[in-house]
């Protein structure tokens, strides 16, 4: 089982019932995954434009201690993401569910933490996007494709699994060096020198 990433102060769970509670229109693997998108063009990406981005006032039932929740969730996934990302540790995660879920759960929460995070990219003005190397838009490709997967009906076998853990792997490693390679363009911080990993997905 791969553990808790220390990384969150707040466990997946939690943060899921959370925005479920509030009636939010967008799932809360969705919604990191889009944080992650976008900080990767623009370290400087705000809490408050992502609280816009995500949840307009449609999108939140009308309680406000539930606003006051969903709020309080983001703010601790904010701070977590952007502090990983700048750190020196390539402590970044996504933010998934344990393996205590079944795979075909963990597969439908990571293709939509994909989804989300190309949103989040792209949600950032052109002028923000540089040109990108081959290997960080095979990346994007492959998230792409993670995006629109999905796990099969049977029972997951060991190697299902195993492909599971190796495709998060992926993309833990692939986000953190796409952050690191878009730093010289956003000038604020030199890169680290570490090439994207190559291109693995088939």
């Amino acid at each position: 089982m791969l553990p808790l990433n220390p990384m969150f102060g707040i466990k997946f769970t939690d943060a899921a019932e959370t925005l479920t509670s509030a009636s939010t229109a967008v799932a809360i693997a969705e919604a990191h995954g889009c944080l992650c998108g976008a900080v990767c063009v623009a370290d400087d990406y705000p809490l408050e434009r992502w609280l816009e981005e995500m949840f307009d006032d449609s999108s939140l039932s009308s309680d406000a201690g539930d606003i006051g929740a969903v709020k309080d969730v983001l703010r601790v996934l904010h701070a977590d993401t952007v502090r990983a990302l700048h750190g020196d540790e390539m402590e970044f995660a996504p933010f998934l569910p344990d393996d205590d879920l079944p795979l075909d759960k963990r597969a439908e929460y990571l293709a939509q933490w994909c989804q989300g995070f190309l949103y989040g990219y792209g949600s950032i003005g052109n002028e923000r996007r540089p040109n990108l190397s081959r290997d960080a838009s095979e990346v994007l490709r492959d998230f792409s494709q993670v995006a629109r997967a999905s796990a099969g009906a049977s029972d997951p076998t060991e190697e299902d699994e195993s492909d599971y853990a190796e495709i998060i792997e992926y993309v833990r490693v692939s986000v953190q060096l796409l952050f690191d390679e878009l730093a010289e363009h956003r000038g604020s911080r030199r890169p680290t020198g570490h090439p994207l990993p190559g291109h693995r997905l088939q």
